[in-house]
């Protein structure tokens, strides 16, 4: 079978990862965290980092950290894995949801402005499918709204827009390392920011509520969300070749469009961005075709996936406010998206066999 999608791993995340092992520092102690949250924070740009046991837990821990909590509100994106709009829930607070755009899948800054209310306290934002949401107009309205800005960068480590790292706007922003992103520490996550006060508000209820000078002593209920110094040492191992893996995955990209037919909505770089095409995302021209397609990749052991459902269709979230187009952006693409294997080991063969199969229906 063609995965959709497996880690780069390779002699030195396993020989990192056996040192640790070896060590008995396993467990949530140990010299690589440190170093894997300072380095990845470094990364993006950001100047306190503050490791987590995923990408959720990291979204979660923002909002608590905020002190988001029943009666606020939080805008959130309708296109979107469910977790930035189950953080939300967590808290008892109501997220509001708000379409997506073509171009970016990421949500329409526009109905973002119209989605915030006197109770609104934080706009989430996901950066989708390896693209950057438009989040230098995002990061203006809630500036001029005052309201937090989250980014939760799970699928795009690494994407640029207007020259900038996503992750590097919000008074938070949330990563994922799941085995599926673009570097991975099997499970885990990161929250960074810019403001110490709230690095240490986050340390603390990471562990927690457990002040670090005064061990066993709980001023407020917190959580254990912490991340093994195991994922940390494969973090740092990934960490240093990830600008080759983006490249690639450029690369794979690249191919795609090319080899692709005409006849397919497939993806580039949006306006003002460089995207890591996380999973290489295509729109076809109806759901039909699109499921039409799916079924010939499999039958050539070849694995796709479906995009992701809108979340005001799905009976958990049917009765929260959700801003939308006159058409609605999110079902459409929703409708009809898919996502190809991109793997960075995939192989020309692959991407040609994957290709062909796909323009054999279409």
């Amino acid at each position: 079978m063609i995965p959709i999608y497996k880690p780069l791993i390779e002699d030195e995340e396993v020989n990192a990862v056996s040192k640790v092992v070896r060590s008995g520092w396993v467990s949530s102690k140990g010299k690589e965290l440190k170093v894997f949250e300072d380095h990845f924070s470094k990364y993006i740009g950001r100047k306190a980092g503050v490791s987590t046991s995923s990408g959720t837990t990291a979204l979660h821990l923002a909002l608590a950290a905020l002190g988001i909590r029943k009666g606020d509100e939080v805008v959130a994106p309708d296109f979107t894995f469910v977790s930035p709009v189950n953080a939300v829930i967590y808290q008892n607070a109501e997220p509001v949801l708000v379409d997506a755009e073509y171009e970016t899948f990421g949500a329409d800054p526009d109905k973002i402005k119209e989605a915030i209310s006197k109770r609104t306290k934080a706009v989430v934002v996901a950066h989708m499918y390896g693209n950057a949401a438009r989040i230098d107009e995002i990061k203006e309205i809630t500036e001029d709204k005052g309201v937090y800005l989250i980014e939760d960068c799970a699928e795009s480590i690494g994407a640029k827009y207007n020259g900038k790292m996503v992750g590097s706007r919000g008074i938070i922003s949330c990563f994922s390392f799941y085995g599926n992103k673009i570097i991975t520490t099997g499970e885990g996550g990161m929250c960074l920011t810019d403001d110490y006060e709230i690095g240490e508000k986050l340390s603390t209820l990471r562990d927690h509520g457990m002040k670090p000078e005064k061990r066993y002593w709980h001023d407020e209920v917190g959580f254990n969300y912490r991340m093994t110094n195991m994922q940390a040492a494969l973090g740092l191992a990934q960490l240093k070749k990830i600008d080759q893996i983006i490249a690639r995955k450029r690369k794979i990209a690249a191919q795609y469009q090319e080899l692709l037919s005409n006849r397919l909505e497939v993806q580039s770089d949006p306006p003002n961005q460089e995207s890591v095409f996380w999973l290489y995302s295509v729109l076809s021209k109806s759901g039909t075709v699109r499921e039409r397609i799916l079924r010939e990749l499999e039958k050539n052991d070849i694995e796709s996936r479906r995009f992701f459902h809108p979340v005001h269709t799905m009976p958990p979230y049917r009765n929260f406010r959700f801003i939308s187009q006159k058409r609605k952006v999110s079902n459409d693409i929703s409708r009809r998206g898919f996502n190809l294997p991109s793997y960075p080991g995939i192989s020309q063969e692959e991407l040609t066999l994957v290709s062909e199969t796909v323009n054999r229906i279409v």
